[in-house]
């Protein structure tokens, strides 16, 4: 009995309550910048009032914890039960932006919820293509979703260019400062203390804003104390296909990326999964959760890459810990004081935390890579031209600006072009027949990997 106990997969290890709230709270804070800036980005391009965006804020925060709660528990066939975090897709995003320019934001919010009922649509035929993903594709997106995060992330701690703030030294220092207090922490410390070591971090960086005057706390105790997200906040949604096809078009990327993400926390938390079963519940659940964020206002709610590197930095592989980080995600929502000391931290201190957990996504990237034979032929040219396709939309803003819009949806996304060009490469070198009785197969190539 002793031995089918410790034998049990560490995915589903239930911690002392303290260290659970802790770790969770970790995850929390990491992520919560994306809810908090996705809801400014939207109210700032289409001058949104402050009572709906406190709305959307708390709306967000909610629909991210639930979703958070549902991956990591599962429901049916609903949620991975891994230790995933749900937040608003940064691409998405955009695109609701520009859609309710387009047209307006009813039409937008019409837009995230056919969007989700595409995925339900599309996902059986998907599924029967994710023998198209093996390691080699899977870890490509890996480097590539820290490149293009790690790029993002560092624009919000360097500002845009032209404008005031641009590259101000204190930002860098605060930034820089985060990540040095992380690799500070995650060094000296042990135990509990070394797992919480990006938390820690975050928080000296913020006590540090807060001393040098930079981390403004006189707004947070102003306000209502409880905050109810409100469904419709638009009114009752306008339903145009033609306005959704940006994002019926991100959903397809989406999946693949879902693939991905699932593929890499089960490695992580080392649990073998069988991913036509897994993968579905993943995308199950973005689907579910972007139907819902629709319905409250938000665009796309999709499970986070942040958090997989917090699980690798950690080295904490239970999924009650997301669990946990999920209903403090929804505590927030609830309770307007803490959204609004979520939103109070420096934007450099988050980025700088960010900057870290994201490198260790393409770590684990690197990791997955070192499975494959990359001196093997096919492999080398799946891997080079991915990384080609993939890293020149995001290493050179603009470079299909004069292409149609339409296209740039994809072209300009580097981790879509990235993932296409990867799977197709790999179709091309050991899928198609006539190549096939020249080159190994990938059971073949799996075995000798092993």
């Amino acid at each position: 009995m002793t031995n089918e106990k410790t034998t049990a997969d560490p995915v589903d290890e239930r911690l002392p309550w303290t260290r659970l709230a802790l770790l969770g709270l970790q995850h929390v804070l990491v992520v919560a910048a994306s809810p908090i800036t996705s809801v400014f980005l939207v109210a700032k391009a289409l001058g949104l009032p402050e009572t709906l965006i406190v709305n959307l804020i708390g709306a967000t925060f909610l629909v991210c914890g639930l979703g958070t709660l549902l991956q990591s528990f599962g429901v049916g066939k609903f949620g991975a039960r891994l230790p995933f975090v749900m937040v608003p897709g940064g691409a998405p995003v955009i695109m609701f932006v520009l859609i309710a320019r387009q047209t307006d934001l009813p039409t937008a919010a019409g837009a995230v919820i056919l969007t989700s009922l595409f995925y339900f649509a599309v996902l059986p035929v998907f599924a029967r293509c994710l023998k198209f993903f093996p390691r080699v594709v899977i870890g490509t997106m890996l480097i590539l979703v820290a490149v293009n995060l790690i790029k993002i992330y560092g624009s919000i701690i360097v500002g845009r260019v032209g404008t005031p703030g641009f590259a101000e030294p204190l930002n860098i220092g605060l930034a820089v400062a985060t990540i040095a207090f992380t690799v500070g922490f995650a060094k000296i410390l042990r135990g509990i203390g070394g797992q919480l070591a990006v938390l820690l971090g975050l928080l000296a960086g913020a006590v540090l804003s807060a001393v040098l005057g930079v981390m403004p706390l006189g707004g947070v105790a102003h306000g209502a104390l409880l905050s109810l997200p409100r469904p419709l906040p638009f009114g009752w949604p306008h339903f145009n296909l033609a306005a959704t096809v940006p994002l019926l078009i991100f959903s397809v990327i989406s999946m693949a990326e879902a693939t991905g993400q699932t593929v890499a926390i089960a490695e992580v938390v080392g649990k073998e999964i069988d991913i036509r079963d897994q993968v579905p519940r993943t995308i199950r659940g973005d689907a579910l959760m972007s139907l819902l964020g629709g319905i409250f206002g938000t665009s796309l709610i999709i499970t986070s890459s942040e958090n997989i590197g917090i699980v690798q930095a950690t080295g904490v592989r239970s999924r009650y810990v997301t669990a946990a980080a999920g209903v403090f995600l929804v505590i927030i929502a609830l309770c307007a004081p803490l959204a609004r000391l979520a939103s109070a931290i420096p934007a450099p201190v988050v980025g700088g935390t960010a900057l870290i957990v994201f490198a260790i996504i393409g770590v684990m990237g690197v990791n997955l890579l070192r499975g494959v034979e990359l001196r093997e032929h096919a492999n080398m040219y799946i891997l080079a031209a991915a990384l080609t396709m993939g890293l020149l939309p995001i290493l050179v803003p603009g470079l299909y600006s004069k292409f149609p819009s339409s296209l740039q949806v994809v072209l300009g996304n580097g981790l879509a072009m990235g993932a296409m060009t990867a799977v197709l490469v790999n179709i091309l070198f050991h899928h198609l027949r006539r190549y096939r009785a020249a080159s190994p197969s990938l059971a073949s190539e799996a075995k000798k990997a092993s």
